[in-house]
């Protein structure tokens, strides 16, 4: 049943969640309210129980356990906050402010509330240790129980697939990844998006959980491990931003520091399950960290290499001079990741055909620290070098270099961006008419001479970078404008 489930769950992605997210607010009431309904009869048997909300009950459990007791029980606890992390999976999306009310107002006294009921239900009948949440059910509520248990279940798990989603569009505009399709599935609502690669990705690594661990029980290591370390991982992250934006470094390592020491003891605690799942979140992490440093490094490498290849301006005003270009018309954008010196895509055209077209853009992409940029600040035109323009001048009148700025969280799009550049007065409009983007297309060759990285791991990164979506997809550049020069490069 899980299988299907999931399998059903993954196939529905690419048509979005704009149509059923309707119904996903309603459903989680109803099941938050089903959970403190189903606990209130059995806390009102027992209502000593509600003294287990007093933390302090806790400390002095641990306290008087023994170390070794209070230890497992650590780790055994913890189960209960695990899908807490999942709060940040859509931050993005709705805003600080949002989820701090439906959990304050809603989500933790439900839970507390329901946990309590859980705890009295055991108390007046030990045997119902073996399935608490059903056993506090009747008989007759079991099937809708399981039917609403499930969709929560599916809508929890939506809300992390689409945090993934976004956090993987994030790492390819950051430079974390290779470039993927990203596909907007709602024309209102920006962040709901598809990444079809990620997805499937995601999919077969989730079905292969189920299939070898088989439960909910055998995963509870795997639980325990990866929640508690997020959370560490969450509280450093906290820690760094709190620093950059100007906090008090006492006041933010004292804090932060506190909370710290909470999540390190959580982790050590389910460190023991290290052999009983704990080990599958880790190596999925493992893998997925050594394939982005193996992107960041290649495209190092790959950079250092292209700086030996690109002309320089002396040799492109040289070849200038020594064979005059034919003037086509038009206006010809190389797209270019440098904001400086001469594209390899224009060096190349000039070298083989010995043209160039009357007006000439050098685009570049910049992604900002920041979530959205403007509209009205999304170009930056400049003019190039005084040396380069003066000698080109007879060949080709306007020459203009073109720095596009997003947000993280916007997806790029050069034909939109050059819009917002004639809307802000920064380019004629007969820039943008008859025009044809030429866009590098680079196949990477591994080889044993140049320093840099394994010979096996520039193996890995070459095949990563051949399965990258294409730049002028990427980009949104409309498909029959493109021209793609290609280059091999070794490294």
């Amino acid at each position: 049943i899980t299988l299907v489930i999931l399998v059903g769950l993954f196939l529905v992605q690419h048509k979005g969640v704009a149509a059923i997210g309707r119904v996903f607010g309603p459903v989680m009431l109803v099941w938050f309210a089903v959970l403190v309904l189903l606990a209130l009869p059995a806390i009102l048997r027992a209502p000593e129980i509600v003294a287990a909300a007093n933390p302090w009950r806790a400390v002095d459990f641990l306290l008087h356990a023994g170390w070794h007791v209070s230890f497992l029980m650590l780790g055994a606890a913890f189960l209960a906050v695990t899908g807490g992390e999942a709060m940040y999976a859509d931050l993005g999306h709705f805003g600080a402010p949002a989820i701090r009310f439906a959990w304050f107002g809603l989500v933790l006294p439900a839970l507390l509330i329901h946990y309590c009921g859980q705890g009295a239900l055991i108390i007046a009948e030990p045997s119902a240790i073996e399935n608490p949440f059903y056993r506090l059910a009747p008989d007759w509520a079991h099937y809708p129980l399981v039917a609403l248990a499930t969709m929560a279940t599916v809508i929890a798990s939506q809300a992390v697939i689409s945090g993934v989603y976004s956090l993987t569009q994030q790492s390819i505009q950051l430079g974390f990844m290779p470039m993927m399709r990203v596909v907007h599935t709602d024309q209102d609502e920006r962040g709901q998006i598809y990444v079809p690669g990620v997805n499937w990705l995601l999919a077969a690594a989730t079905l292969t959980a189920v299939v070898v661990f088989g439960s909910s029980d055998a995963l509870a290591g795997a639980y325990g491990i990866a929640v508690s370390a997020l959370m560490g991982i969450t509280t450093l992250l906290a820690a760094l931003i709190a620093l950059r934006w100007g906090y008090n470094p006492i006041l933010v390592l004292a804090v932060n520091g506190f909370f710290l020491a909470i999540d390190a003891v959580f982790f050590a605690a389910n460190s023991v399950k290290l052999f009983e799942g704990g080990w599958f979140p880790l190596l999925l992490a493992a893998a997925v960290a050594f394939l982005m440093l193996t992107w960041m490094k290649g495209n190092q490498v790959l950079e250092s290499v292209r700086q030996t290849m690109r002309m320089s301006e002396a040799t492109f005003l040289g070849s200038l001079a020594s064979h005059p270009p034919v003037t086509l018309p038009g206006t010809a954008a190389f797209l270019t990741a440098a904001t400086e010196g001469i594209p390899m895509a224009l060096g190349r055209l000039l070298e083989r055909s010995r043209c160039l077209h009357e007006r000439i853009l050098l685009i570049t992409v910049v992604y900002e620290e920041e979530p959205v940029i403007p509209a009205t600040e999304r170009a930056q035109v400049t003019l190039v070098a005084q040396g380069i323009r003066k000698a080109i001048s007879k060949y080709t009148p306007g020459m203009e270099r073109v720095v596009l700025r997003y947000g993280f969280m916007q997806t790029a799009s050069i034909p939109e961006g050059l819009q917002c550049a004639v809307a802000s007065g920064l380019l004629p409009p007969e820039y943008l008419e008859d025009m044809t983007y030429f866009v590098g297309h680079e196949v990477v060759i591994p080889s044993p001479t140049h320093p840099g990285m394994a010979l096996w791991r520039e193996g890995l990164f070459a095949f990563m970078k051949r399965n990258a979506e294409r730049t002028g997809a990427h980009f949104c550049l409309p498909t029959r404008q493109i021209v793609e020069v290609g280059t091999e490069i070794e490294i």
